[in-house]
């Protein structure tokens, strides 16, 4: 709308012109014709309006001759009168070119933030998935230099009773350097889950060595948890006498069923098939 305004100011202007003027030969239809053709003529975007541009600078040569050979008053007015609608109609199809490029322009940036947006999430996706492939090659040279064993519950990391003192659920200071190099790594791979399940070996009332077992289990957990292991990842249980791995017979046998296992998967619901 602001060439508009232009257009009519300059009409405005001239018709002021016209009426202040004394002079008996100034036609005002004329002057404003001779003000806003040459304002469509020069837009950028006169093409778009070559029709009513051409048939308003015929108009307005024509109502010029008439003036300098002296023709009718009112044969003057008439070709001034249609340059100026001419014009007027030319000035209209400019303004709504110029509103539909902006349109244009404003959906074309549009389409560009969400490219830029739907690339910037593939890249994000892509690098989570990088890191994650990364935490997860972390975690399993972890284990495997910690000796875990993968079977069909996931890696299995057994700790054995030499982390605690006989009939006891305090961690020995020895057990620190496994737990924070387990903690370390669970940080770095938030989705991956440990269950620590708590054994114990026959000697003992059933009752003893299940509260011992869970003990065990919670003392691990507490421990990864002062280091920064988020609670969702751990489920800490204690399984009593009730999985031994050797004979109870011996006092070898004994020691091995004396045991902290960690079985590491990917997933919640793994863990929780798992207790089940």
């Amino acid at each position: 709308m602001k060439r508009s305004y232009n257009l009519l100011l300059t009409a405005a202007a001239a018709s002021l012109l016209a009426a202040c003027s004394s002079t008996p030969d100034r036609i005002e239809d004329l002057e404003v014709a001779r003000a806003v053709v040459p304002q469509v003529e020069a837009s950028p975007r006169a093409g778009v309006a070559a029709a009513n541009i051409s048939e308003a600078r015929k108009s307005l040569d024509r109502a010029n001759k008439l003036e300098d050979s002296g023709g009718k008053v009112g044969d003057i007015q008439f070709e001034a009168q249609v340059a100026a609608r001419n014009a007027q109609i030319a000035n209209e199809k400019i303004l709504t070119a110029q509103a539909n490029e902006e349109v244009e322009k404003g959906n074309a940036e549009r389409q560009a933030v969400l490219v830029e947006a739907r690339e910037a999430e593939a890249r994000r996706r892509t690098n989570e998935a990088q890191m994650a492939n990364q935490r997860a090659t972390t975690l399993e040279q972890e284990l495997a230099e910690l000796k875990a064993k993968k079977t069909d519950r996931g890696m299995v990391l057994t700790l054995g009773d030499v982390l605690f003192d006989t009939g006891k659920a305090t961690l020995k200071p020895g057990a620190y350097g496994t737990v924070d190099r387990l903690a370390n790594v669970l940080n770095q791979a938030p989705d991956r889950k440990v269950m620590i399940e708590g054994h114990t070996d026959s000697v003992g009332s059933e009752e003893l060595n299940q509260a011992l077992s869970e003990r065990r289990a919670a003392a691990v957990q507490t421990a990864l948890l002062e280091r920064g292991v988020r609670s969702d990842q751990i489920i800490a249980v204690g399984k009593g006498k009730n999985y031994p791995i050797a004979s109870n017979e011996d006092a070898g046998g004994r020691q091995r069923n004396r045991r902290v296992e960690m079985i590491f998967t990917d997933s919640k619901s793994q863990v929780a098939s798992d207790v089940n």
